[in-house]
């Protein structure tokens, strides 16, 4: 898949609450870091690692918001990644910034949030 293919899967598969697909994007050893880690585990540097740890939280994200949906507004390109701001249900404003593997598999991603997204 290009990068266009991976941004668009992966919105489609949180747009259909598929978990299962959402993780496919993520490789083993992803590194994920956002303000939700902080506030649904305490953890003080916002920072999960491994594909359990990310799963658990994702898993708790679509508890938190049966109703989730993202609208992409802009993807940013680079050599090894993209970063895509999209717009959740709830109107907050979201950019992640992802670096990929040599598989097109998500490695390191930082989630920016405008508003406190619990």
């Amino acid at each position: 898949m290009d990068k266009n293919e991976i941004i668009a899967d992966w919105l489609d598969a949180w747009n259909c609450h598929d978990i299962d697909r959402i993780m496919a994007h993520y490789a083993e050893e992803i590194e994920f870091t956002a303000q939700t880690v902080v506030a649904r585990w305490g953890k003080a540097d916002g920072k999960l690692v491994g594909k359990a740890e990310l799963r658990k939280h994702f898993e708790k994200g679509l508890e938190l918001a049966p109703k989730i949906h993202f609208e992409a507004d802009q993807i940013l390109w680079s050599p090894i990644g993209y970063a895509v701001l999209y717009r959740r249900e709830n109107n907050n404003e979201v950019l992640d910034a992802v670096e990929l593997n040599a598989e097109g598999l998500a490695v390191k991603v930082t989630a920016y949030y405008l508003d406190v997204q619990p």
